[in-house]
């Protein structure tokens, strides 16, 4: 969850684009109508009193006392006072006269109880509450209040009125604005009106929010990414080869780092060679990463063959029994014809050290570059027989639609994401966190 924030967060560009343009689709031809009642949390339900446990039985008498056993001393009572003496007889006194009981017809009356008199009190002045004072809570009753009370039924099962919402009816021509809009956010052509077909089936003339039709994208687009949601398969063949491919500046050595970091962190042990032989701050910056995840590097001199390097680093790896031998390539374009033939050496070379080898070959995707994305995939697929895609750069861009483009058209992996220069800003790709966040719906 902490990684999914973070990628809300931070694919702000296309969520917010995305929100922008279906609200405005939304409140071209919608109209407010009243929300659902929103559930009110009802209080808690008192715990019942317990019940009065029930009096200990009186108590048996004690057993007599065996010979063995010495009697109870018995409790001293106290001693009789003695009584007073008599008083000598007097002269006896003299009765009086019984006096007979009055008749019943001179008996005096039972007392009448009289009801009492309500006390009158003056008239006070009515106090005139102003209609726009908020309202105050006396002896819990809100005072001033002007909001409708909410009914009987609402009052009963705990439920407040919500406020309106904007809903328009689902039709040709919103659908049209919708593929319109997924299109801007590079999802291309063919995905959008793939996404919006699926979206309408089922829906057409009904009255939606903005947040359904959230909703409705983020099922639909998590649903396209999720064949492809899968990580790095790992072999038991030592050393597993990883060749790491992808265009200037797309991240690849920084993916490296960070990929041996986290292997490296989960037990394995991973030789890094830093086959980009012609750029040396890339030799420094896969270094800086070696050190600070403990993995050895090997480098070769400026210029140097880098299909030579490769060869060399699968016999050191081999000699030292590492888990993975990750090698890092030269940037080159899709377009330059000598740089791909370069790559190809590679490959055939380390084909001959291992005919499996290399076991995954991984591209690695700016998400800046939109639909040239496409393009890239499917050349470096013919050249090096692509595997798996890792996308960066998500932070900095209004474009991961293309990351469902690529993932409706080539159905290749995607074995990681990544949206920062931490190394826990690459993440393994889960499609429910990133359709959500990148369609601005509630996670």
């Amino acid at each position: 969850m902490a990684f999914f924030r973070k990628l809300k967060d931070r694919l702000f560009k296309s969520s917010s684009k995305l929100d922008e343009g279906l609200e405005a689709i939304v409140e071209e031809g919608g109209a407010l109508e009243a929300g659902e009642p929103e559930e009110v949390p009802t209080p808690p339900e008192p715990a019942p009193e317990p019940e009065p446990e029930p009096l200990p039985p009186h108590p048996e008498p004690a057993p007599e006392p065996g010979p063995a056993e010495e009697p109870a001393p018995e409790p001293e009572l106290p001693e009789p006072a003695e009584p007073e003496p008599a008083p000598e007889p007097g002269p006896a006194p003299t009765l009086p006269e019984e006096t007979p009981p009055p008749a019943p017809e001179e008996m005096p009356p039972d007392p009448v109880e009289l009801p009492e008199r309500p006390v009158e009190l003056p008239d006070a002045p009515p106090v005139e509450i102003p209609v726009d004072m908020p309202g105050e809570v006396m002896g819990g009753v809100v005072v001033g209040e002007t909001a409708e009370r909410p009914g009987f039924m609402g009052r009963i099962f705990g439920r407040k009125p919500a406020e309106p919402v904007m809903r328009r009816a689902l039709d040709d021509d919103m659908l049209e604005s919708l593929e319109e809009l997924l299109i801007t956010a590079d999802m291309g052509v063919d995905t959008a009106m793939r996404v919006t077909a699926n979206l309408a089936e089922g829906r057409m003339g009904r009255k939606v929010s903005t947040a359904e039709i959230k909703g409705f994208l983020a099922d639909e687009i998590a649903r396209i990414m999720e064949p492809v949601a899968k990580p790095m398969p790992l072999y038991a063949k030592k050393p597993q080869v990883v060749l790491v491919v992808g265009v200037n500046g797309s991240g690849k050595t920084t993916t490296i780092g960070k990929l041996a970091s986290q292997f490296r962190a989960a037990g394995k042990s991973v030789v890094i060679a830093a086959g980009d032989t012609f750029r040396a701050a890339a030799v420094e910056q896969l270094q800086v990463w070696g050190e600070r995840a403990g993995v050895p590097v090997m480098t070769a001199p400026d210029g140097s063959d880098p299909a030579s390097l490769a060869f060399d680093a699968m016999a050191r790896a081999e000699a030292e029994g590492a888990d993975l031998l990750m090698i890092d390539t030269a940037g080159r374009l899709q377009n330059r014809q000598d740089l791909m033939e370069e790559l190809q050496k590679i490959v055939r070379v380390i084909g001959k050290r291992d005919p499996d080898a290399p076991h995954n070959t991984l591209l690695v995707l700016d998400a800046t570059t939109g639909q040239n994305a496409l393009s890239q995939v499917e050349i470096f697929q013919k050249i090096a027989d692509v595997s798996g895609l890792v996308m960066t750069k998500l932070d900095g861009t209004a474009r991961g639609g293309v990351l469902v483009a690529l993932a409706d058209r080539f159905g290749l992996p995607i074995h990681a994401i990544g949206v920062g220069e931490q190394i826990d800003d690459l993440a393994p790709f889960d499609p429910g966190d990133f359709a959500k966040a990148l369609t601005g719906a509630e996670g």
